[in-house]
């Protein structure tokens, strides 16, 4: 607990500081008793907007490379995260979970399973099918921040003829973008941009409340991490129970996150 509270006194104004995180909601965040915080994954830095909201301890759980690189993996230690192995069903890491939440702590996770951003194979897929006369080197940094699940709903749209093959390979670049000017065009409705605002949701999360009778704390993350950022903002919702029902917990929860993210966004506009 000393080491989670030393680097967070340490950390925080340093982190509020450089990225300027308007956080709203933060009395939402239960001052005891079992809670799972649950939001999106766009950034390395999600976490801190949750742990700079709340003087709990927040044990969050991390995959395992991190555990594996010994230049930060004393820091994830030290901090009490738990290491979770995503190549496999991690029991290990659950049951880790649970006992935090048994022990009426506080636990954080990323609801999605990964960060909601390109990965390599994707963008090798692309590439490959339609780019492979730029450099991959190009190519790979112009993808890398378009979000997976926006890239995935473009090929959806392709596929219903929805936009054509020419518009689709003008406009991939910056799919977020092109998304809103369909929206505005009448091609598709604000309703379907946030119907794939987000990844399928994982169970783990509305698993682990249902067995330790945890509360869940939404919030949601938008916005650029950049120095004394502009626009980046958090939001974090109103907590809930879940019930033995985990399909519709975990939709509830994937509701949430986008009511939330809409929130956000209608007030940056």
């Amino acid at each position: 607990m000393n080491g989670y509270r030393i680097m967070r006194a340490i950390l925080s104004p340093i982190y509020k500081f450089w990225y300027r995180p308007k956080i709203e909601g933060k009395e939402n965040i239960p001052h005891e008793g079992a809670i799972i915080l649950a939001g999106n994954h766009i950034h390395l830095m999600d976490q801190c907007n949750v742990i700079v909201s709340t003087k709990r301890k927040l044990h969050y759980m991390a995959k395992k490379e991190y555990f594996d690189d010994h230049k930060v993996a004393w820091f994830f230690k030290f901090v009490g995260c738990i290491p979770v192995d995503r190549s496999k069903k991690d029991v290990d890491a659950k049951a880790a979970a649970i006992e935090v939440l048994n022990n009426n702590h506080a636990l954080g996770i990323f609801p999605e399973g990964t960060r909601n951003g390109l990965k390599e194979d994707k963008i090798k897929e692309i590439y490959n099918k339609y780019f492979f006369e730029m450099s991959y080197k190009k190519f790979y940094k112009k993808m890398k921040k378009n979000k997976t699940s926006f890239i995935l709903y473009l090929e959806e749209l392709l596929d219903k003829k929805v936009i054509s093959e020419y518009n689709y390979l003008n406009n991939i670049f910056d799919a977020d973008k092109y998304l809103n000017e369909l929206i505005e065009s009448g091609l598709i409705t604000i309703d379907d941009y946030y119907d794939h605002i987000l990844l399928p949701l994982k169970f783990g999360a509305v698993s682990m409340a249902s067995k330790t009778n945890a509360l869940i704390v939404p919030y949601a993350i938008s916005g650029n991490y950049k120095f004394r950022s502009k626009n980046l903002k958090v939001k974090i919702g109103v907590p809930f129970k879940v019930g033995n029902d985990l399909e519709k917990a975990n939709n509830d929860l994937d509701k949430e996150i986008k009511k939330l993210l809409r929130e956000i966004n209608k007030k940056s506009d």
